[in-house]
């Protein structure tokens, strides 16, 4: 059984054989717009973290070899700790030599030597003043950096006489041309987010002035949100528009639609093998844990594709919950639904999975923390499945507050009519006491089910109880 999830294998022959999110025909498109603009351009492939965009842009890389394009991947947050980007960009272009090219390579190689001597960012004042209205503001990134600024002016002075940059671009693109058979090269160039903020921008800074040449696409993979916070602290200022910014180098954009709901969450449950426990002979016999596997899947489905849950956060849900069940014995109560609840409050909401162990909480408070993490569309059909976890996480919470024979009460016998009668309304529905107590004698139905208390999950989701090997 595995414990967490590996990079899913790129075949070869067929690079998207693995991929669970039926993303191939986004590589089609992209590879159109390559073949129909083949002079070179910057397209940026905007997602979130977490949504699978490295997983895709090595699949979309094998493909388009497979088309017999050049293609070079480069994953900058591995390389941040260069101080110079051009030197790993230079390295990962010198995989392309052959005995041929090896000297036009070289004389390449021989003018970005001059150019790393000089590389800095950008003048600031040249920032400040095409981006930043206010002069306080302005005058205060350009004094930080003055001796940066007059510094690299000099050298452009220089520069201009010298005709480096010219030089260099001129070599480069007689070095591509004489590489890629007649196709523009791809250069790939991942996590650009998560790298240190002014190595991601000497990148930028440096794909726009010095590697603008025909015949180079550029596919920078991004979360344009991050990428800008990162643009703003290098500059020292929020009034800097990120936006406006990027624009100066990024031609193109493409954002990869989110996958159909359904897909993932029941790849990650075979995946991780949930069968094997929830299908054990021991467990589906009893009519109290028969339906355990099918209350699971219903409440992932609820969680993950109600919430757009980023993939990677997913991945890890899973692979924490597969292990907690292995502290389960075969004949224990799990009650799915509060178990996958839990371990999603942990991993995306983690002060409030504190402040439940705490104890320090009303039940009301528990209401309104719920509400604002559940974050799903409530309608007809989610209504009902929503307010059974807030039910069921309030009947948890508030058998590990006091002890049994003390607890607060949820409901009680009504003397006048003889049923029961909740003491707890809902958070989700309003005047909605009749579901409530339909909710909480399911839950107390004849069994334990309805004693158990938070800590019976947490500590199994915590991984403080023993595991089975």
């Amino acid at each position: 059984m595995n414990i967490k999830h590996f990079e899913i294998e790129i075949e070869r022959e067929n690079p998207f054989a693995n991929c669970k999110l039926n993303r191939q025909k986004y590589s089609d498109v992209l590879t159109n717009i390559i073949n129909s603009y083949p002079y070179g351009f910057v397209l940026a492939l905007n997602n979130k973290w977490g949504t699978g965009k490295t997983t895709f842009v090595k699949m979309w890389e094998q493909d388009l070899k497979n088309n017999n394009f050049q293609t070079l991947y480069f994953n900058a947050w591995e390389n941040d700790f260069e101080n110079n980007p051009l030197t790993a960009l230079m390295g990962e272009l010198k995989t392309l030599t052959t005995e041929e090219t090896e000297p036009e390579f070289k004389k390449t190689l021989k003018k970005a030597s001059i150019l790393t001597k000089n590389i800095a960012p950008i003048i600031a004042k040249a920032i400040a003043d095409r981006y930043i209205d206010t002069d306080a503001i302005k005058d205060a990134i350009v004094g930080v950096t003055k001796g940066l600024s007059d510094v690299f002016e000099n050298e452009v002075n220089e520069y201009a006489k010298k005709k480096s940059i010219s030089d260099f671009r001129l070599s480069l693109s007689e070095f591509i041309a004489n590489t890629n058979e007649g196709k523009p090269l791809v250069f790939i160039i991942d996590e650009l987010d998560r790298c240190r903020p002014n190595y991601a921008v000497s990148i930028l800074e440096q794909i726009k002035h010095f590697f603008s040449v025909p015949n180079i696409v550029f596919i920078i993979s991004i979360d344009k949100e991050q990428l800008g916070n990162a643009i703003k602290g290098v500059y020292g200022s929020d009034q800097i528009d990120a936006d406006e910014y990027l624009r100066r180098f990024i031609d193109l954009e493409f954002s990869i639609p989110e996958p159909e709901v359904d897909i993932f969450y029941k790849y990650l449950y075979d995946y991780f093998e949930y069968d094997e426990f929830f299908l054990l002979p021991e467990r589906i016999k009893s009519y109290e844990l028969k339906y355990d596997k099918s209350n699971f899947i219903e409440t992932c489905k609820l969680l993950f594709t109600n919430s757009k849950v980023p993939l990677r956060q997913q991945e890890k849900i899973f692979a924490h919950t597969r292990l907690a069940l292995r502290s389960f014995t075969t004949n224990m109560y799990v009650t799915p639904h509060i178990f996958v609840l839990l371990a999603f409050i942990k991993i995306r909401h983690n002060h409030f999975y504190e402040d439940l162990k705490s104890k320090q909480l009303t039940i009301r408070e528990v209401q309104e923390n719920f509400l604002k993490l559940i974050k799903i569309n409530i309608n007809e059909e989610t209504e009902s499945q929503i307010m059974l976890l807030e039910i069921s996480l309030i009947n948890v919470y508030n058998n590990l507050t006091t002890e049994r024979h003390y607890r607060g009460k949820l409901f009680e016998r009504d003397t006048l009519t003889g049923k029961n009668k909740a003491l707890i309304g809902s958070i989700i529905k309003e005047n909605a006491e009749e579901e409530v107590m339909s909710i909480l004698e399911g839950i107390n139905r004849g069994h334990r089910e309805g004693d158990l208390d938070l800590l019976h999950y947490t500590k199994r989701i915590d991984l403080l109880e023993n595991i089975k090997t």
